[in-house]
């Protein structure tokens, strides 16, 4: 063992001893005769006895013998971490930005600039709803890029601790079942379980979010409107309005998610429902689909009449604030707009005439089969290749579909990966002859 005799020996004396091996009242040998089996200096001894005494795992009375005060009633091992999952040699599922391209020099630069110019109190806790000025740096982005209503922007560590936030509130405020797209993103689905809510699943279709069948007495839904996860369909105008006059009507809160809405190839992006009615509507948006979700930054745009308690990291939140002012981040989405259409183009040219559907927007796309996706999955996996299941993201099992993530796979890597999923396709009897709409 490494580090002073004396802490070596409490180390292992506290060892034996969370073991079951030394029972509670068993006596330990005087300080000198051990030092002598061990030879050490009795100053080790001493010493490592002292330290357990004053955790409590000894007890030292005068013309008494050292004794084990404590011990566990069972034998108890740490679980070592699971190991890290292989990294596949070509990653097709969803969820993922390309993180080849984060922008690692201009987000050290400012984190480095953020924290030169800080002053000392912004080292403290935390502010409640995230610091003031990355607050006021997002609802002037939210209202000048994505049409949002607001003048305040709550930081959260992502969609779904703003989910799982706004869920609590709606909780407390009575409300108990909250409806989800179906098929849809199953960790804001979590979000909302682990507030205490019960998940209604809806279908979607190609219009997007079927919103006269939300069942009656439910009064929250989530969606999202601007580019579907994962069928990729956007809300109709006539759903987007049915999705409002609901909210009126059942006295509801729609929980807006924006997760990619930064990538759209064909047009630029609709508006978000919230600026529609920021009184009906919560817009939740962050950073893991556009920089990384390692930096652990999301927000929300709440209506007054809700309070939300959110409390993320600091320093990510300072440099973030210096990326959108610097501009970085205007030019760090324009080059991914480009880069994402070309990748999404590669790989509609490598599937050739198989069967796709979804917007030209985001970061996935559907290949509908024609039969088992699991299959596929399986024979694609033991060849390097990560592919998905729609039925990843149902509640009961449909139409067999892949949803095809190309965010952080390598253009270099778009012909290689296409030829693994068609062998994987061909070898399974899977595949279809033409491209086709979405198919719920």
């Amino acid at each position: 063992m490494s580090g002073p005799g004396a802490e070596q020996l409490a180390r292992a004396l506290r060892g034996v001893i969370r073991d079951g091996v030394l029972r509670k009242g068993a006596t330990l040998p005087p300080s000198r005769r051990l030092a002598g089996d061990l030879q050490c200096s009795r100053w080790v001894v001493t010493q490592a006895y002292a330290q357990l005494v004053a955790e409590g795992y000894l007890e030292a009375k005068a013309g008494s013998a050292t004794r084990v005060h404590c011990w566990a009633d069972e034998v108890w091992r740490p679980v070592p971490p699971k190991p890290a999952p292989p990294v596949p040699r070509y990653d097709l599922a969803p969820g993922l930005p390309d993180l080849r391209a984060f922008p690692r020099k201009r987000w050290a630069d400012a984190v480095r600039d953020a924290l030169s110019a800080a002053p000392h109190t912004d080292l403290g806790m935390p502010p409640p709803g995230g610091h003031p000025r990355l607050r006021t740096v997002l609802a002037e982005y939210l209202r000048r890029t994505r049409g949002a209503v607001t003048d305040d922007v709550l930081i959260t560590s992502g969609v779904c601790d703003g989910v799982t936030a706004v869920g609590k509130a709606l909780l407390a405020a009575g409300i108990t079942r909250i409806a989800v797209e179906e098929p849809g993103w199953t960790r804001v689905w979590r979000a909302a379980e682990e507030a205490g809510l019960e998940v209604v699943p809806v279908p979607v279709d190609a219009d997007g979010l079927c919103v006269e069948q939300i069942p009656a007495g439910v009064r929250a839904v989530i969606v999202t409107p601007a580019h579907q996860f994962p069928s990729g369909v956007v809300l109709t105008p006539d759903r987007r309005a049915a999705l409002l006059s609901w909210a009126r009507e059942a006295d509801g809160l729609i929980l807006e998610d924006d997760y990619d809405a930064e990538f759209r190839y064909d047009r630029k992006p609709v508006g978000t429902v919230q600026g529609m009615d920021p009184r009906r509507v919560v817009l939740f948006g962050s950073v893991s689909k556009t920089l990384s979700p390692a930096l652990g930054i999301g927000w929300c745009v709440v209506p007054p009449q809700w309070t939300v308690h959110t409390a993320p990291s600091v320093v990510n939140q300072l440099a973030l604030a210096t990326f959108i002012e610097q501009g970085s981040y205007h030019r760090y989405l324009r080059a991914a707009r480009l880069r994402y259409r070309a990748r999404r183009d590669a790989l509609l040219r490598e599937l050739g005439p198989r069967a796709v559907s979804g917007a030209a927007a985001g970061l996935h796309l559907l290949l509908h089969l024609d039969s088992d996706a699991s299959e596929v999955v399986d024979r694609a996996a033991a060849q390097g290749l990560k592919l998905v299941s729609l039925d990843t993201y149902r509640t009961q099992p449909g139409d067999p579909a892949l949803v095809l993530g190309y965010g952080n796979l390598a253009d270099s890597s778009v012909a290689d990966a296409v030829a693994v999923l068609r062998d994987s396709l061909d070898r399974s009897g899977s595949g279809s002859s033409r491209r086709t709409g979405y198919r719920p």
